[in-house]
């Protein structure tokens, strides 16, 4: 059985510039899925969204757009604007766990309303033909929430459903509920993608032997920690490549340019790269040391110095 590999969204990291870097320097990915569309109440969608999602920004293979929302009417008018811009997918987050998403009723916090979820669906395939598939976790509260969705989702035409196996409460902490996603293979009629902590290949490799039938899978945090993932994970090897410390530079390097000429003023760009260190470091000999000379930086002359100096122990 074939193995796909889809890129998980993470607001704040995977935008376009982070997608195209990747797909050029590492591969190993299929199919990227864009960061969420949210509206907050107006029909409107905001630059950076539009940025993101722009053909000629992008430059991978496969992209497909997401949206969260429990309202129609915005569902609907993101179809049409992703549409306007040729796209012919549309993915549905149901599985943000942030209190501040959750609290209104979206992401995992829209999952305890079944007829919330089918109403919306409803109006979704009756007056829009793109096709649509879903990201969820297991619930919020508990992850039995899951599972008095599936019966309403069994009656709709979903292309898969992308299942977190973790419930919103956890946010990212804790383990991974590798029985009660077993539960949700058994009850569901849709195709099912795995998600939650691919870090390595070896945890790829285990939860391969656990989930058998499982053939497409979504990598979120562990691709940002380690961007040669994907491509160690298609080619079945836990050594890296012999020019490791070349890509990750070179991959560093067009992501720093890239946030240097969008982003106003140097603290931006300290703080955002800042925040991929505390992913990057994971990967390194010593990651409370690498993640604390970045940190200590104020300035883009200290900040090259810290890079600099992290890349010679590479």
């Amino acid at each position: 059985m074939s193995t796909t590999l889809l890129s998980s969204p993470l607001q704040g990291f995977t935008d376009f510039r982070f997608r195209n870097a990747l797909n050029q320097y590492f591969g190993g990915i299929d199919t990227y899925f864009a960061p969420y569309i949210r509206l907050n109440g107006k029909l409107d969608i905001k630059p950076g969204y539009q940025r993101d999602l722009i053909p000629q920004n992008n430059t991978v293979n496969t992209l497909h757009p997401q949206i969260m929302t429990n309202d129609a009417d915005e569902f609907l008018f993101v179809i049409k604007y992703v549409q306007d811009l040729g796209y012919k997918e549309l993915n549905w987050n149901l599985g943000c766990p942030y209190p501040m998403v959750t609290k209104r009723g979206m992401g995992s916090g829209l999952i305890c309303q079944p007829e919330r979820i089918k109403e919306i669906l409803t109006r979704v395939y009756n007056e829009s033909d793109i096709t649509i598939s879903m990201k969820m976790r297991m619930g919020y509260d508990n992850a039995e929430e899951i599972l008095d969705t599936f019966p309403i989702l069994d009656k709709f035409p979903l292309k898969n459903i992308a299942i977190h196996a973790r419930i919103g409460a956890q946010l990212y902490k804790g383990g991974v509920d590798l029985d009660a996603f077993d539960t949700c293979l058994k009850h569901s009629k849709h195709k099912i993608y795995y998600n939650g902590d691919i870090t390595s290949v070896a945890s790829y490799r285990a939860l391969k032997n656990r989930f058998p039938t499982i053939d497409h899978w979504m990598i979120g945090r562990g691709l940002i920690s380690d961007p040669f993932l994907a491509q160690m994970i298609k080619e079945d090897t836990e050594v890296y490549p012999e020019n490791r410390k070349a890509l990750f530079t070179q991959f560093h390097d067009t992501l720093f340019e890239g946030y240097a000429s969008a982003l106003s003023g140097k603290s931006h760009v300290l703080t955002k790269m800042t925040s991929f260190w505390e992913y990057w470091a994971t990967t390194f000999d010593n990651p409370h040391k690498t993640y604390k000379k970045i940190k200590k930086s104020k300035s883009i002359p200290a900040y090259e110095a810290a890079v600099g100096e992290i890349f010679r122990t590479l």
